[in-house]
């Protein structure tokens, strides 16, 4: 009896090793979405009233894990009886990406003055700043469920050929991590300026390490979601790029003499743009302006 028992917790550890260890690359994998993830939810989470910064990011949170629990239970069912699927759904996914990162870049470039113009402070009745302040939750959950997905399938496809339980377990840690962790660092990138803030007003006017620190934390946090974003859209033209140079055999023989990041870097944008010139095609069809 005792041997059994003592086999039992053995077959456990090996268990837990295994999925550390496929946690770890099923991770690594998802990073580039990640950063993306972050950079997109600090945007989202930023530009309330200082007292709504948390509960609105609170429920944006809640929204995540809801999505990821409609998620988990297909992406396992196809896993189980339609493993196919998988990768046409990343490739898809993979084109999203690029698109998305190839319409950033094209913003920046063409329509840049338009973006600011957009970004003016507009003065609100209460009313107003509550329809706001749910259009940008609804907006932030939509944009969560897309990377979700994106974040499920490529955690996934790193366990695709292990058993079904290993599968559940590692793509469910990854999954969990990736809200708690995404979420809690927005949480401490959206404080940072009221952090500052309180350091400026505890110096009472006076030179001192905390104003400086305080001053700094204050100044620097336009720049880091600046910094994030254009990480975020690197990352997001990667992650594509890398999708399709590990799933599309002609596509990896076209960049395999190149350095990975600058085959999958080509790869992502190529596609992006690719992309986005077929829906402005679409949209000038449909006589919508974007």
């Amino acid at each position: 009896m005792a041997s059994g028992f003592f086999a039992l917790l053995d077959d456990i550890a090996v268990l837990m090793d295994d999925v550390a260890v496929m946690g770890k690359v099923a991770t690594k994998k998802t990073a580039g979405i990640l950063a993306d993830d972050l950079a997109v939810n600090a945007d989202k989470a930023s530009g309330f009233v200082s007292s709504r910064e948390i509960p609105v990011l609170w429920k944006i949170t809640k929204g995540s894990f809801l999505n990821k629990l409609i998620i988990l239970p297909i992406a396992f069912l196809l896993s189980a009886y339609f493993p196919a699927a998988i990768i046409p759904i990343l490739l898809f996914g993979g084109v999203y990406l690029a698109y998305e990162g190839a319409e950033k870049i094209y913003e920046y470039l063409f329509h840049k003055n338009e973006t600011k113009a957009k970004e003016e402070i507009i003065e609100m009745t209460p009313d107003e700043v509550l329809e706001f302040e749910k259009t940008k939750i609804k907006s932030a959950i939509i944009v969560d469920f897309i990377l979700s997905i994106e974040i499920v399938i490529i955690a996934l496809g790193t366990v695709v050929n292990e058993p079904i339980t290993m599968q559940i377990i590692v793509v469910t840690i990854v999954a969990i991590l990736a809200t708690v962790g995404v979420y809690g660092l927005v949480a401490l990138l959206v404080r940072m300026d009221d952090v500052g803030f309180k350091l400026i007003a505890a110096s009472k006017g006076k030179a001192s390490f905390s104003k400086s620190l305080g001053t700094g934390l204050v100044k620097t946090l336009p720049f880091l979601i600046r910094a994030l974003g254009i990480i975020g859209t690197l990352a997001m033209i990667l992650v594509a790029g890398g999708i399709f140079n590990h799933n599309v055999h002609f596509v990896h023989e076209l960049v395999s003499s190149l350095p990975s990041i600058l085959g999958d870097f080509i790869v992502g944008l190529l596609v992006g743009i690719a992309a986005l010139i077929l829906v402005k095609i679409f949209l000038m069809i449909k006589g919508v302006k974007k």
